[in-house]
């Protein structure tokens, strides 16, 4: 993998025929249904299955569980991602309803993530101006690289930033229009103030089933989301194309499955209208024409990491 450049030719990829763009736009209540309510059932048998062992014999036993349902939590990054763009269900409704509801349980409040991304689409790979990249953590040494893979800084960032909009009432960040700062304040005064009401409850039942089948769960699930998030576009080109500035990493059918079809990051930015369903027949199309591929998580996350390495300032 080279280091991030910035292309001077702008690739086009020879467009879809506007039948076969329609073919693979059409949007599915059905299959959005089967992914989330199947993405949702693995969640509740694992949370039933942790709580079962805690339980019995300790939290300690049911920790190798807690990792499974770290990572499946972790993703439904995937189910906010997907219903941002309205394409995870045909109907408006089902994507707001899914959406809200994921978007609570990983603590990424909605309405903002929607628009924080819709940046993210428009500048992809821009230093200035993609707020993944305004937001991301810059590392100067290992250890701190270390931290930025675990995600913990990731998701203290975001929670800061919510507490802050919900307390001051303000909202500074670029992309983030004066028309909707009063919206996303009063969404964050709303996650505060129903995690603050869960909180009170598992108090007032001095019951730890939330700590052990949700909030512990989500934080060892950020180990694996964040080299996944950090595949989509690290070591990719400065450019306007999707086809250089975003990578498509080749997994395996269970790793897709969570991940909502993503790991086809490349086809997604190309053609964002195309839903999560209908990205692997996309990629039987355009695959001759992406630049950065991924060979599985594993050996993708070595070259992320390497790549950060090269890039951070000289001591």
């Amino acid at each position: 993998m080279s280091d991030a450049t910035v292309s001077d030719t702008n690739h086009r990829l020879k467009p879809l025929t506007p039948a076969k763009l329609r073919e693979l736009s059409v949007r599915s209540d059905l299959r959005g249904a089967a992914q989330s309510l199947g993405h949702y059932g693995v969640i509740v048998l694992v949370g039933a299955l942790i709580w079962m062992v805690s339980s019995s014999w300790g939290a300690l036993w049911a920790l190798p569980l807690m990792v499974v349902q770290g990572y499946v939590v972790a993703f439904l990054f995937m189910a906010v991602h997907e219903t941002a763009h309205k394409t995870a269900f045909r109907s408006r409704g089902l994507n707001l309803g899914v959406g809200y509801l994921s978007a609570f349980i990983i603590g990424l409040p909605y309405e903002y993530y929607c628009l924080f991304h819709w940046d993210h689409h428009r500048y992809t790979q821009d230093p200035e101006r993609d707020p993944e990249l305004i937001v991301g953590v810059k590392v100067t040494s290992d250890a701190q690289l270390a931290i930025a893979y675990s995600g913990l800084l990731q998701v203290a960032g975001r929670l800061r930033l919510m507490l802050g909009h919900a307390i001051t009432g303000k909202v500074v960040v670029p992309w983030i229009p004066e028309s909707k700062r009063s919206t996303i304040v009063a969404e964050a005064r709303a996650y505060v103030a129903l995690y603050a009401l869960l909180l009170a409850l598992s108090l007032w039942f001095s019951s730890a089933l939330l700590l052990w089948v949700w909030i512990v769960p989500l934080v060892i699930g950020q180990i694996f989301l964040r080299p996944y998030l950090y595949a989509e576009h690290t070591g990719c080109d400065r450019s306007r194309s999707a086809f250089q500035n975003t990578r498509t990493t080749y997994t395996g059918a269970i790793v897709k499955w969570f991940a909502w079809n993503m790991p086809y990051h490349v086809e997604h930015h190309a053609y964002p209208s195309i839903p999560f369903h209908a990205l692997p027949k996309l990629n039987a199309i355009v695959d001759g024409e992406i630049v950065h591929r991924g060979r599985g998580y594993i050996r993708t996350t070595r070259e992320t990491w390497a790549w950060f390495r090269r890039a951070r300032p000289a001591s």
